[in-house]
């Protein structure tokens, strides 16, 4: 008989939603189905407040100015494409680190192959941590962007984007975080800290199903954001041009508002709860997971995530792939197996070329889970 489910691959998606996520999206998809921004109506206007809870709620999550500051996307790939596309042009340097996901390296990569930029990447030590004084090092007159992500989502090490962001205070480069590892687990304020951009899914840590994600863009950035997708935005139809004004000059097409629904209902009661309680959570969580781990000794355990309930892992007998088949067979447990969508990273580490195996928890994780999966792994290594 199959073990129960134990989900723990929540830093590719979280799982399960607070109940009401579902009864929200069921709710807009049954009795409302309207677009947003686009009609006079009863139900066009439910749409429209749907889109601008997300907004506020984004915004008060993460301290933004405004709620006109918060760009919606489909997730966060496209919230951090839009906003590569629309800060770089013909010559300018770019500086990331070799920390990051495919959803900014490759973007970057791609446009420095086609020389329209040139690319700095920064290295990362063993533990995937980056030193912010690196980052500086390598800033130019030309640096338009710095792209950093908050946390890596192979170890969870989470960078110094406070540090950078002082670094970068007296810069004219742009400050592009990608927090999709840290949004609605960690508090972040992007105007004490110097954001100017800052990308992430919602169906993360931000409680929202796939199909949603965001892009902050600080007020000073607004009039030099250029949007990268055209289309209709339900405003201004006369003009053959996107309006200038965010966030609509970004948001060309339909939004999914009935995904977006369902978000407004998670972010809700994400802020209602407090993030402060997802945030202690989290960390015992990984305090756990990760003590827990060491305690076996029979696995070499990558980064210092110690805020947030990622690990990965490797054995001496396994590959990644082998002992992510043996937790799910044996034991219910999911995880993932892999480079984890980090191209660059696992050299750093020591984890090329199989990569690791991910374990990574969520709120909706509980001791007991990590508990079950720390004695499956026990198992593993005396009997496997």
């Amino acid at each position: 008989m199959r073990s129960p489910r134990i989900y723990l691959d929540h830093a590719a998606t979280s799982w399960p939603k607070p109940e009401s996520v579902f009864a929200a999206t069921d709710l807009y998809h049954r009795h409302v189905g309207a677009a947003a921004g686009r009609g006079q109506y009863a139900s066009a206007s439910k749409a429209d407040h749907v889109v601008a809870a997300v907004r506020r709620h984004v915004a008060s999550l993460i301290s933004a100015e405004s709620s006109d500051c918060i760009a919606l996307f489909s997730n966060g790939t496209m919230a951090l494409n839009a906003a590569i596309a629309g800060i770089l042009c013909e010559g300018d340097h770019v500086i990331t680190t070799a920390a990051e996901h495919n959803s900014v390296l490759r973007p970057l990569s791609h446009l420095n192959a086609l020389g329209r930029i040139s690319l700095t990447i920064v290295d990362c030590d063993r533990y995937g941590l980056v030193d912010a004084a690196a980052v500086a090092e390598h800033l130019r007159d030309t640096t338009k962007l710095v792209a950093v992500t908050a946390a890596s989502n192979v170890t969870g090490t989470l960078q110094p984007i406070e540090k950078i962001g002082q670094y970068l205070a007296k810069s004219q480069a742009a400050f592009l975080v990608d927090a999709a590892q840290t949004f609605g687990y960690l508090p972040i304020n992007v105007e004490a800290i110097g954001v100017d951009l800052l990308a992430a899914p919602g169906h993360k840590g931000g409680n929202g199903p796939q199909g949603t994600g965001f892009l902050y863009v600080a007020p000073e950035w607004h009039p030099r954001i250029a949007p990268s997708t055209f289309g209709g935005t339900g405003t201004q139809s006369e003009s053959l041009e996107m309006p200038t004004t965010m966030p609509a000059k970004l948001e060309a097409g339909n939004l999914n508002v009935a995904a977006l629904a369902g978000w407004a209902a998670g972010l809700k009661e994400l802020i209602e709860i407090g993030q402060a309680l997802h945030t202690q959570h989290c960390k015992a969580l990984a305090n756990h997971l990760h003590e827990g781990i060491r305690a076996i000794g029979s696995y070499e355990l990558f980064g210092q995530g110690d805020d947030l309930p990622i690990a990965s892992i490797r054995a001496a007998h396994f590959t990644p792939s082998d002992l992510a088949v043996i937790l799910d067979a044996e034991f219910g447990i999911e995880t993932r197996a892999g480079l984890h969508c980090a191209a660059l990273i696992h050299s750093h580490l020591g984890s090329s070329p199989d990569g690791t195996l991910r374990i990574s928890g969520g709120a909706a994780t509980t001791p007991e889970e990590i508990d079950r999966l720390l004695a499956a792994l026990r198992t593993v290594a005396a009997e496997f």
